[in-house]
């Protein structure tokens, strides 16, 4: 199976493309067809994208404080948007293997397959943004340097990620595994459950 590795040209590409406008406004269409997985990764990696880069604009030291406040609110959007999409991927995972009985004796995995993804498109981000590094004109010899030893981690993790990926999804279909799906609850968004937004009804 290769599936990870489909997955991270997904996530690579849908990143390059987000660097073409290099726009946390930009608006493109989505280019796989619609109710395929590769659509769905095409949207969650270019909500990280744009993330990313909301996480480097609100940690500029002359933001404009009232900025900063509508980023952060922003982020926090984003992060649920991020969340929502990873369960999507899940219950892509859950239905895929709704007919496969697990072994007596199988096993949990620490994270489900959608997580694990989520994983690689943050991976796809960083590999992006290091061999950017890497390739600097303006840069120092010994930046360059430091920023190629942490690309070269950083590929070897894509490797071992990608290989890890694909086992777990081989080892959920033969039954040696199974899907343990819980739901996120981010309780800072929920007007039930943050204490300074329910104290003010």
């Amino acid at each position: 199976m290769d599936f990870a590795n489909k997955c991270y040209k997904v996530f690579a590409d849908t990143t390059s493309l987000y660097h073409l406008y290099d726009d946390v406004d930009a608006i493109v269409a989505n280019p796989y067809p619609a109710d395929t997985i590769d659509h769905t990764l095409f949207a969650k990696n270019w909500i990280d994208a744009v993330q990313w880069h909301l996480e480097d604009i609100i940690r500029d030291p002359n933001i404009d404080p009232v900025a900063a406040l509508a980023l952060k609110r922003r982020i926090d959007r984003s992060n649920q948007d991020r969340t929502d999409m990873v369960e999507e991927i899940d219950t892509y995972f859950r239905e895929k293997y709704a007919d496969v009985k697990p072994l007596p004796d199988a096993t949990i995995n620490t994270e489900s397959p959608a997580w694990a993804l989520d994983r690689l498109s943050i991976l796809a981000l960083k590999i992006y943004h290091m061999e950017a590094e890497v390739k600097r004109t303006d840069a120092t010899p010994e930046h360059i340097a430091r920023c190629q030893a942490k690309l070269n981690v950083l590929l070897e993790q894509r490797e071992d990620l990608t290989t890890a990926i694909d086992q777990l999804l081989e080892d959920i279909a033969a039954g040696r595994k199974y899907m343990k799906v819980y739901r996120q609850m981010k309780m800072y968004n929920d007007p039930a459950t943050n204490p300074v937004l329910y104290g003010q009804k």
